[in-house]
């Protein structure tokens, strides 16, 4: 095993992490919680969250629901990715390892396959993003925007989020740094460059929606960005000290993640608002749309920081995409899963930028679809985080025949009986192989799949709720039980498939 990334170190020789899904040793542990600032900021800083102004105003809401909405959303779900992150340091391994504890070892590769797709699904989208935002630069400067143009662009975008994924942890933690501190100045350059296209007579013009429409909008935010990462949050902290603050780790997560989305939103809000040929030509280009109010001159810069922004948050995807699918059983090292990560990333990206002209349609189903096990996952999670006055015995999450069992019923029951109940009150009618959701919403008196609540998707709440209650309400003496046993012996290396 290699040691651990010195974060206080520039001079480190970079090599491939050796370290899978096994335990990070107490001398390997170091830095603070200050440093989770970086690769969540670097992760989030993307210029896509300008274009979330115009997918929030698509709810039918006002500026100022919008801004709300935005507010709480991003918050509270960075703010859940903050709890979820302490588990990292008092476990030491990844986040789906360390939901073996509720799960029971080999019944936490459900979640484990859950948290896969989603994360695959993700580094795709923004891989794909990066992809059409260069084409669409270099269109603009006439240097071609077409077919050849898109394959060059997907092939350099890939390379850096697959190298970025093989690497691992050191490379990833030095390169969020740089990505922050490029993007952050450009991202400042690119709104002074643009602010006089801002008209708040048209902004605030724009008319308010329904109560429905805006916890539509809020629950979307929540899935765009916080949930997105809960199932990776534990995969940063688990590199710190035992002894690191609880709150410190929860501050800094939440922190580094939301400040850069929350200040996008807002701008966001204020260019979509004021445009509706921009607002609409974002649901179809959601990068490349934002070049068409620029200089000339800043053409290139904003496709770096495009780009950067977008393989910031895709190599952390790629990297827990790998120990997501480590945790689901797959037997290889680390790297080799991350660079099958990347193969299925590839052929993803090529059909969103190849042979789909429906992007935002797809892109809020694919969010919704997933963000609904995943809010049952992370509310079971949250609850039985939340019930354990000691750490994690890390070499039990290992064995099958240990304290956290092989496959405990209570937490995955809870998590299919949240995930059915969750996809009956969501609708996605922009993408039509989700035409069977929302089976719910008639039933239950909520107006149907056409009725004023069919877009609201309160399933993603609904799934988080039930598997945070159910498990904080029926787990606490399988916790109890668990936490009384002796320590277990040490861990053999052998016994960590893909250490």
């Amino acid at each position: 095993m290699t040691d651990a990334p010195d974060r206080g170190s520039g001079s480190r020789q970079l090599q491939v992490e050796a370290h899978g899904l096994d335990v990070i040793g107490d001398a390997e542990r170091k830095g603070t919680p200050r440093t989770l600032f970086w690769p969540w900021f670097g992760a989030n800083v993307s210029i896509l969250g300008l274009s979330y102004g115009s997918f929030a105003l698509g709810f039918g809401i006002s500026f100022w629901q919008a801004l709300a909405a935005g507010v709480i959303g991003i918050v509270f779900a960075f703010l859940l990715c903050g709890f979820v992150a302490v588990a990292g340091k008092r476990g030491s391994a990844p986040t789906m390892v360390l939901s073996r504890a509720a799960y029971g070892v080999r019944g936490n590769r459900l979640p484990s396959v859950v948290s896969w797709m989603l994360t695959v699904g993700w580094e795709t989208v923004l891989t794909a993003l990066a992809t059409m935002a260069t084409a669409t630069v270099l269109d603009r400067l006439g240097w071609g925007g077409g077919t050849g143009t898109k394959v060059i662009a997907l092939i350099v975008v890939g390379a850096l989020v697959v190298i970025g994924g093989v690497m691992g942890f050191d490379l990833i933690m030095r390169l969020q740094t740089v990505i922050t501190v490029v993007t952050g100045v450009l991202t400042v350059v690119y709104i002074g460059l643009v602010a006089d296209h801002i008209h708040w007579s048209a902004v605030s013009a724009v008319p308010s929606g329904s109560a429905q429409e805006f916890i539509g909008a809020l629950v979307f935010m929540m899935t765009g960005f916080g949930l997105g990462w809960v199932n990776a949050a534990a995969d940063y902290s688990r590199y710190l000290p035992r002894d690191s603050s609880g709150r410190g780790v929860v501050g800094w997560t939440t922190f580094g993640a939301s400040v850069a989305p929350l200040l996008l939103l807002v701008f966001g809000l204020l260019l979509a608002g004021s445009s509706t040929t921009l607002n609409t030509a974002i649901a179809a280009d959601p990068i490349g749309a934002l070049t068409t109010i620029l200089p000339t001159w800043f053409l290139i810069p904003f496709a770096a920081v495009a780009v950067l922004g977008l393989v910031g948050g895709a190599v952390l995807d790629i990297y827990s995409s790998g120990l997501a699918l480590l945790a689901a059983g797959l037997r290889v090292p680390r790297y080799l899963a991350a660079l099958l990560d990347g193969v299925l990333m590839i052929a993803g990206s090529i059909y969103i930028v190849f042979l789909t002209d429906d992007f935002l349609g797809q892109f809020i189903g694919f969010l919704t679809t997933l963000g609904v096990p995943v809010g049952a996952w992370c509310g079971v999670m949250l609850a039985d985080l939340a019930l354990r006055r000691r750490d994690y015995d890390e070499a039990d999450l290992f064995r099958p025949r240990g304290r956290y069992g092989d496959v405990e019923p209570l937490p995955l029951v809870l998590t299919l009986a949240a995930t059915a109940i969750g996809w009956g009150l969501v609708t996605n009618t922009a993408a039509g192989w989700l035409e069977w959701q929302g089976y719910l919403l008639g039933p239950l008196g909520l107006g149907g799949k056409d009725g004023s609540w069919a877009y609201a998707n309160l399933g993603v709440l609904a799934a988080l709720a039930l598997g945070f209650l159910g498990t904080l309400a029926l787990g606490r003496g399988r916790v109890r039980t668990q936490e009384e046993g002796p320590p277990s012996r040490p861990l053999d290396v052998r016994e960590v498939p893909g250490a």
